[in-house]
């Protein structure tokens, strides 16, 4: 005897009936088959709002029983032949006209009832079975309807269902010994108690319904078709990178089902773990392929972590107090209350200190557990030895399962490890001798954001996955998106990274998608989005709660700078080429390093100083290896580089800074660059990652601009005060020339005291030579007393940024 069930999603039309019907059939050659039948998908939940519906007087359950009852009748002529209606018909609509009467009788009393409720709860598998089995008649083949309910005995009936196996067992074997047919149909989910009163078997409990028929019956193994591949390292549907379990033992099964894995019926693999008869979870869709196996623990298994899991329909409970401190008998006042309420806990833990008890219930159970509780220790708590019960809402459970935990040394630093990388902050833990689960307590906001986390730690090929919201895709941000999407498959080969963007913004429209931009049409994708709000930027990457998210800043802002400190707040890595952050107050630049480390979070802002060259990075190396920095002599504009590399006197000051402008190489107002502002942010910066603690008023800046040019408020007056001051300009270039020397804009810090200025150097220095708008720096160090460090390259134009910041994502990566 094979034994299948089939889920609701599998009977959802009668074209997945007439598919399910080819699998059976398959089946039946190879030997007799029982199929049980779970209610026609979503029926069982229409069962239910009905009798809600009823019990508030409200008449719309009449509405949805014509609807329902429209379903079952048009299966049936969907299904079996016009000559052959009749009979089936007349059984369907008996059934219907008993649901209708009791739903009359929920209405008129406005009295809904546990037991009414397990009563009409169980007409859905009862109506698809009934159809199911005229079908496989119609088919000629030789079946049997089997009726649940006068088989399988319940000892209760309440929702924590116990069955009476002795009693269901000898009814099972006796109605079978006495059959004889080819095909068993039965439906799911129903049964009765000992008085003969109709019960269920919970929620789910089709499944069980197959492994109480396959236990009493011997069989050697019990096929579950359901909607997936079997039962997967995570729900596939929250962790996208899940991937389906070839095998796992029935303590593997056990575990994940009870923390949530829905494929499976917590209890369904009580009635077969003494008879070690192994269940097969397999795709009604896809039939031919191997699903996953339940069985005994297998020696070819060597995964030291098999599925992770969660569970966010829960509240914890907390009871706290010196009351509680080395009292015997105290625990077990506590767990008793909470049976005698019939109350579940789904996890425990307890101080080693005694001083609290933290326990997890199904959110619908949490009030009257407080209730029950706060009543039984009301003396204590009118005398302050412990506090009322406290319940904490809004939180979820996650686990690790896997047989072999136990014998690899780390996991639970791993686990908590990989969630503290991404502040997912752990209420409490719980972890059992056998080490077969790990379960933590976390927000239930972040449950996507850990699973996740937690699947690429324990699942995926060594990767990680790094998840972008860029704002400004202008000149830097465009060329940053296009090195993003040329690189991709290099990063992923070699250095296991996988960069998704979910976030984009310009000044006038943001764009955002949780699964990820596609790059190669950004820019039409952007022109449709939403209008740009900063603001709402940062709601929206806050709401995604991705792991290793990434906040980019591509612009000179000050009001997005400003939104730094709350993306550090929340875990967001920020990584900017915007100096005005770094170059405001050294307060404001101590708070964002602070939030940094307490958050986990990286501030990366490599390109503030030198576009693409790694400046900042050399510094901080040399100042963490313990280096002291004496000196450093910098040439730190690209523009101004350009600008007086390309100035020779024959061609007017103005028109030099024009051609400066076209080729990128300042900023849209290109005083910002002139008036020594940028360099003097960037000598700033460099000071303080020196451990200077300076503020941009301490920089000395020594201007070659009038006052008068440095007061315009747009480009066209400032030009026109350049073609003024040309003279001026001239000297400068002669005085220069004259001494066989080259103009550079220097920013020097040394002794505490930084300056910036216009200089000339001779043919000996360093500087002289520096070509196009190439920058240099020149780091005096105790190590480096007479010969210094020096950094030098490209310092300005959109592409070599970019490629800075692209670095500083990577850094991030590998961190």
């Amino acid at each position: 005897m094979k034994v299948l069930k089939f889920g609701g999603t599998s009977l959802a039309s009668p074209e997945r009936i007439k598919l399910v019907a080819k699998t059976v059939q398959k089946h039946l050659k190879e030997d007799k088959t029982l199929v049980v039948f779970s209610a026609f998908g979503g029926v069982t939940n229409d069962l239910l709002k009905m009798a809600d519906l009823a019990s508030k007087e409200d008449l719309a359950y009449k509405e949805l029983l014509i609807k329902n009852e429209k379903r079952h009748l048009e299966a049936v002529k969907e299904l079996i032949p016009v000559q052959a209606q009749s009979s089936i018909l007349s059984k369907v609509k008996t059934e219907l006209n008993r649901l209708e009467t009791l739903y009359e009788g929920v209405y008129l009393l406005n009295e809904l009832s546990n037991k009414t409720r397990h009563v009409v709860s169980g007409f859905g598998e009862v109506l698809s079975s009934l159809i199911i089995a005229e079908y496989f008649k119609n088919l000629g083949i030789n079946s049997q309807y089997v009726d649940s309910r006068e088989l399988i005995v319940c000892k209760n009936t309440n929702e924590k269902v116990q069955v009476n196996y002795q009693l269901t067992n000898t009814h099972i074997e006796k109605y079978f010994a006495e059959k004889d047919a080819s095909l068993f149909i039965a439906p799911g989910f129903v049964s009765r108690n000992e008085q003969g009163v109709p019960s269920t078997l919970g929620r789910g409990g089709s499944d069980f319904t197959a492994a109480l028929y396959g236990a009493a019956l011997d069989v050697k193994e019990v096929l579950i078709y359901t909607d997936v591949n079997g039962m997967y390292t995570a729900n596939p549907q929250i962790v996208p990178h899940a991937y389906s379990l070839k095998d796992i033992s029935y303590q593997e099964a056990m575990e994940l089902s009870h923390f949530g894995a829905k494929v499976l019926y917590p209890p369904t693999l009580q009635p077969l773990l003494d008879k070690q008869i192994s269940i097969r979870i397999k795709n009604t869709f896809k039939p031919d392929e191997d699903g996953t196996l339940i069985s005994r623990s297998s020696e070819k298994n060597f995964r030291w972590v098999t599925g992770i899991t969660h569970i966010d329909s829960i509240k914890l409970l907390n009871i706290e107090g010196s009351g509680m401190v080395g009292i015997p008998g105290f625990s077990k006042r506590f767990f008793e209350i909470l049976f005698q309420e019939n109350i579940n806990v789904v996890l425990i833990t307890q101080a080693s200190s005694e001083h609290s008890i933290c326990i997890a219930v199904k959110d619908d159970e949490a009030e009257l557990a407080k209730e029950a509780l706060d009543e039984a220790f009301e003396v204590e708590i009118q005398y302050k030895k412990i506090k009322p019960v406290e319940i904490e809402e809004n939180v979820a459970i996650v686990a690790l399962v896997g047989d072999r935990m136990k014998s690899h040394h780390g996991l639970s630093g791993k686990m908590f490890s990989a969630l503290g990388n991404n502040n997912i902050n752990i209420r409490a833990i719980a972890q059992g001798s056998s080490e077969r689960n790990i379960s933590a307590v976390i927000a239930k906001k972040d449950v996507k954001k850990a699973l996740n986390t937690l699947h690429e730690q324990f699942f995926e090929v060594p990767s990680k996955e790094l998840n972008l919201f860029i704002t400004g895709v202008g000149n830097v941000g465009s060329k940053l998106l296009n090195q993003l999407k040329k690189q991709e498959k290099f990063l992923l080969e070699n250095l296991r990274l996988k960069v998704r963007v979910h976030g984009l913004s310009n000044s006038r429209k943001m764009l955002f998608d949780e699964n990820g931009i596609d790059l190669q049409n950004w820019e039409k994708a952007l022109e449709k989005g939403e209008k740009a709000d900063k603001a709402e930027f940062f709601k929206k990457v806050d709401s995604f709660n991705l792991r290793n998210s990434i906040f980019v800043d591509n612009t000179a802002s000050a009001e997005i700078s400003a939104w730094y400190k709350e993306y550090l707040a929340n875990s967001v890595s920020v990584v900017t080429c915007n100096k005005i952050a770094c170059a405001d107050s050294f307060e404001n630049y101590q708070e964002l390093q602070n939030l940094a480390r307490e958050y986990g979070a990286s501030f990366l802002y490599e390109t503030n100083v030198g576009a693409g060259l790694p400046i900042i990075d050399t510094l901080k190396n040399l100042v963490a290896s313990g280096d002291r920095i004496t000196k450093i002599q910098a040439v730190l504009s690209g523009s101004l580089n350009f600008v007086f590399n390309t100035y020779k006197a024959e061609e007017p000051f103005y028109k030099t800074v024009e051609m400066a402008m076209k080729e990128g190489y300042t900023e849209p107002d290109p005083k910002i660059d002139l008036s020594g502002v940028d360099v003097a942010r960037k000598i700033l910066i460099l000071a303080r990652e020196s451990g200077h603690k300076m503020e941009l008023e301490d920089i000395e800046s020594e201007d070659f601009l009038s006052e008068e040019s440095l007061a315009t408020t747009n480009n066209e007056d400032f030009f026109e005060l350049l073609k003024k001051d040309e003279p001026k300009f001239q000297e400068i270039y002669k005085s220069a020339e004259e001494k066989g020397e080259q103009l550079k804009y220097v920013a020097q810090l040394e002794n505490g005291k930084a300056v910036v200025g216009l200089q000339s150097v001779d043919a000996q220095h360093p500087f002289y030579n520096l070509s196009g708008s190439d920058n240099i720096v020149l780091f005096f160090t105790e190590r480096y007393p007479e010969q210094p460090l020096i950094v030098k390259g490209a310092g300005a134009g959109a592409e070599v940024t970019a490629s800075g910041i692209f670095a500083d994502v990577i850094r991030i990566g590998k961190k």
